[in-house]
């Protein structure tokens, strides 16, 4: 009987990586085939040829490649620290306070994600068009910011939930004013939550492409318009070695934010 349940486990186990290897691994090695790749002729089973063209267009020939990207990176960390900034008091409240039609304010502070984008935009862009906002980084971060930042509210209000409000108000009784308190005593515990949601937030930014093309109207550049030509134009090579960059700089970034909260909190259980 131990030695069945034993054989159960390794054939689960065994069909869990399959599919892991199916769903995550596979296209990525198909999109390293296509970037290196210079022919591919239906119905072969993989590249007639190979060659450095991708890649010797993305990074020495194509103009605006790394300005695409830094400008896609500044407006998506524009984006999360704008909803942090945003989320802190609302956060605090949903999760503390009691007070008439508390679900039904959440409901509605959640609501811009169950909108549709094209609902969401063109509501939006109106209201651009009359701010003097479209066609600058500044309007990309407040659109984007109003559209994703129930991800960052959520973890939030799940992160005061986690520690106890006697702390904020021993702070407070000791004479501590509400800014410290805020800086000093809840951000360091809300650490976990930041780390959470602040991901989110960024990667729906930096992968986000219509309202990105509506608001900045072509006039600020973004990762995922210079994407977009060479899919429609059926440049595989190209667009398959942009794609694979599309998914290594969010990845080098969160293990970067990881790497740093493990040192805080290391740093903070040796103090």
């Amino acid at each position: 009987m131990k030695n069945g349940s034993l054989v159960f486990k390794s054939i689960r186990s065994l069909l869990t990586v399959s599919v892991l290897i199916l769903v995550f691994i596979l296209p990525v090695l198909l999109l390293l085939m296509l970037a290196f790749s210079s022919a591919w002729r239906f119905p072969g089973p993989g590249p007639v040829a190979f060659s450095l063209r991708a890649f010797r267009y993305v990074f020495f020939q194509s103009p605006g490649f790394f300005q695409s990207i830094l400008s896609s990176t500044f407006y998506s960390i524009c984006t999360v620290i704008l909803s942090l900034t945003l989320c802190i008091l609302p956060a605090r409240a949903l999760a503390w306070e009691d007070f008439p039609l508390k679900r039904v304010v959440e409901g509605l502070l959640l609501s811009p994600v169950l909108l549709p984008v094209m609902t969401f935009s063109m509501g939006i862009h109106i209201l651009m068009l009359k701010w003097g906002l479209t066609g600058t980084a500044a309007g990309i971060v407040v659109v984007l910011t109003l559209f994703n930042y129930p991800y960052m509210l959520r973890s939030l209000i799940s992160g005061y939930q986690q520690f106890p409000r006697t702390m904020t108000e021993t702070a407070s009784n000791l004479g501590a004013p509400w800014h410290y308190t805020l800086v000093r005593v809840e951000l360091p515990q809300l650490i976990p939550a930041i780390a959470a949601g602040a991901p989110v937030v960024f990667l729906t930014a930096f992968s986000e492409y219509f309202l990105v093309f509506l608001i900045g109207g072509g006039a600020v550049p973004s990762l995922s318009g210079y994407l977009f030509p060479f899919i429609s134009g059926s440049d595989y090579p190209v667009s398959s070695l942009i794609v694979i960059i599309f998914i290594i700089l969010p990845l080098l970034l969160f293990t970067l934010l990881d790497s740093v909260v493990y040192a805080v909190y290391k740093k903070r259980s040796l103090s």
